[in-house]
């Protein structure tokens, strides 16, 4: 069957219905990704009052979702290379939809959490399978950046929406926040059935990297579950310091193995691109400084305030809002000023964001303390997810954007693993013995300072891609026609002619300025 885009041009403007049909369908999936990271959270106490769950049980309606997704992103990656990006998105997508209906209808805790597992493994599959169709689709330049705004920004807005609609939801039955991805899900897989591309498998790979999958899974699988557990287990717990060093050889198994693979689950050479670097660190430090400052700042709004779930969720609103305003207009700025300036200005916003927010107390004026930090927050997040995204897939091949993609989302969602759990340590451990409202927003302070610190290290690790850059210039000459364009009787006239002017000015200016005719110069 052809491609539903094979006759749109990479360079046309104007998207197609068709085209627009597809990228929304891909924006959906990732909305929902989004929207059940957060969404789940202001739902846990009526979870646990209706099922009788511990809070040690509770967590793991969270954490069962995080290891699903953050666990399999690797092997989600190469696996939509590999097996084709349309049939990977699309069973994910068709998984997603049974495990969030068998979430809502469940009645035991230990089938509520394998839902919730079962639902990130899938969107382990989604999330890069449908990045790498975009980055496939859309050509390189302004047509991808503004794909890329449009579907990151959905993504934000997914995290930002899921506390409001929870908060909404939770009122009639937490059932329904389990329920509601259902239906979109099962829209958007019809959909996407008829508009999404189909793609074909990577051509003359060098076979499947098992033993790599194997490592890289298990290594990244118990990663997260040893963050998540730390906090309880402790730090420095033998289980803890066991577990993390159970990584550490796995890991070094994993990197042994991709180095010698014929056909390597991860081609390590990706990861000498400095821009690439970046582009991984930069993830881990925005996704994880967000994750662990709207943990505080919940606890901070209901527990401390005493603020109800929507109202909580109505103070973060700003920001969702600014995000989904910025949707159009960020490929735009991507193009004129690039993709290190703007991650550069976004990691600003945050650190002075997060700085802001220091000021508060056990009776704060929202306008004046809590509304600037959500907007310039807001900001950010609508200038750094997308230059992130654009610059982890800019510059790779096509074959290798599932790998990229999944790669990208590990990042996010490690670091939003690790920095949660290193913020969680830090208020734990400034807790003391005091209770009092005024002790417990004095533990606060220190996560706080933490957020801030991991935001400042993300943007000195931007700045140091921002350094002035030698520009180069090219001699365009006849030899690169030659290379460039098949031989046909059109091109061999070309080429004469050139021929022809090339010895022309040799006469005139000598036979040295003729031989540099065929050279292409590079400084």
């Amino acid at each position: 069957m052809t491609s539903p885009l094979a006759n749109t041009p990479a360079s046309q403007e104007r998207w197609s219905p068709r085209l627009w049909g597809t990228l929304l369908v891909l924006c959906a999936a990732m909305f929902l990704d989004a929207l059940d990271v957060s969404m789940v959270g202001v739902a846990l106490p009526s979870i646990g009052s209706e099922l009788d769950l511990s809070t040690s049980t509770l967590q793991w309606i969270v954490s069962g979702y995080i290891l699903g997704y953050g666990g399999l992103l690797l092997l989600g990656g190469r696996a939509a290379d590999l097996l084709g990006r349309r049939r990977v998105f699309l069973i994910a997508l068709g998984v997603f939809a049974l495990a969030s209906l068998l979430g809502g209808l469940v009645d035991s805790g230990p089938l509520l959490i394998a839902s919730r597992f079962i639902k990130g493994l899938s969107a382990a599959f989604t999330a890069p399978a449908g990045l790498s169709i975009i980055t496939t689709t859309f050509a390189e330049g302004p047509l991808r950046n503004r794909a890329l705004s449009i579907y990151t920004t959905c993504a934000a807005t997914g995290f930002s929406m899921g506390l409001v609609l929870s908060g909404l939801l939770t009122e009639a039955s937490w059932r329904l926040t389990m329920l509601l991805p259902a239906p979109i899900a099962v829209i958007a897989l019809l959909v996407g059935i008829k508009l999404i591309p189909h793609s074909e498998r990577e051509k003359n790979h060098r076979g499947y990297d098992i033993p790599g999958a194997i490592t890289g899974t298990a290594s990244m699988l118990l990663l997260v579950f040893t963050v998540v557990q730390a906090p309880e287990a402790g730090w420095a717990s033998a289980r803890t310091l066991l577990s993390f060093l159970a990584v550490a050889v796995l890991l070094a198994v994993f990197v042994s193995i991709e180095r010698r693979s014929p056909g390597p689950l991860i081609r390590l050479g990706v990861l000498r691109s400095g821009p690439q670097i970046r582009a991984q660190l930069g993830a881990m430090a925005f996704f994880g400084s967000y994750v662990g400052f709207q943990f505080l700042v919940t606890l901070y709004m209901q527990s401390l305030l005493g603020w109800s779930a929507l109202h909580t969720a109505l103070a973060f609103l700003p920001a969702g809002a600014l995000v989904a305003l910025s949707s159009t207009k960020v490929g735009a700025i991507v193009d004129r000023f690039g993709t290190p300036r703007l991650i550069a200005v976004g990691f600003t916003f945050m650190v002075i964001g997060y700085a802001l927010f220091l000021r508060i107390n056990l009776d704060p004026v929202y306008a004046s303390v809590i509304l600037p930090t959500m907007l310039l927050i807001g900001a950010a997040c609508a200038l750094v997810f997308p230059s992130l995204n654009i610059q982890a897939t800019n510059g790779v091949h096509d074959d290798e954007q599932g790998m990229v993609s999944g790669l990208l989302n590990t990042s996010v969602q490690v670091g939003g693993a690790i920095f949660l759990a290193v913020v969680t340590a830090v208020v734990t451990a400034n807790s003391g013995e005091g209770s009092s409202p005024q002790a417990v927003l004095d533990s606060f302070r220190p996560g706080l300072v933490v957020v801030t610190a991991i935001a400042l290290a993300g943007l000195l690790i931007t700045l140091t891609g921002l350094r002035t850059r030698r520009p180069q210039s090219t001699v365009l000459i006849a030899k690169s026609v030659r290379e460039e364009k098949p031989v046909h009787e059109d091109s061999v006239r070309e080429e004469s002619a050139l021929e022809e002017s090339a010895l022309e000015g040799s006469a005139l200016e000598g036979s040295d300025a003729a031989r540099t005719e065929r050279v292409a110069v590079h400084d």
